[in-house]
């Protein structure tokens, strides 16, 4: 089940026993707040690279149209590699990563749903039913300068 099938399913199923008084906030006698998908992928964009051990967000395609973007002034994309199902008092969120080497991943995606988790809630009042992390790449240091990894990880033969 997809985080979009699911985040359908519970905000079709109607509000949570468990809805604090966060969620509350979200409706009341006055009116209703709705929150856009977008501010949730951006709050989740920033609290993803918060954590040590983000090298960048997104797939290849992502990083690519994100680089070409950044050459244009003005336009910084926080919701590359973020996608985010949002009903009335839940979301849930689906985020593609590329790690730094040598980190521990499943330490680094207990660390990016903890800090997602907690950036959403506390700015919007909504439950984040899931994040789900996909890690598509692993960034080398020597990456930077264009070096293959494959080249750079044999051993030189003299």
């Amino acid at each position: 089940m997809t985080a979009a099938t699911q985040s359908r399913e519970i905000a079709s199923a109607g509000p949570a026993q468990t809805a604090g008084q966060e969620l509350q906030k979200l409706a009341s006698d006055h009116g209703v707040t709705t929150i856009a998908d977008v501010v949730v992928s951006k709050i989740a964009g920033i609290a993803t690279r918060e954590v040590d051990g983000v090298h960048d967000l997104g797939g290849q395609a992502a990083r690519v149209v994100g680089k070409l973007r950044e050459t244009l002034p003005g336009t910084t994309s926080l919701t590359q590699g973020v996608s985010v199902e949002v009903g009335e008092r839940q979301a849930a969120v689906d985020i593609g990563i590329v790690a730094e080497y040598g980190v521990a991943i499943h330490d680094l995606a207990d660390g990016i749903r903890n800090n997602v988790i907690t950036a959403v809630e506390n700015m919007t009042g909504l439950e984040v039913t899931e994040v789900n992390i996909t890690v598509h790449d692993v960034h080398f240091a020597d990456d930077e300068d264009g070096a293959s990894t494959e080249t750079s990880a044999q051993p030189r033969v003299q």
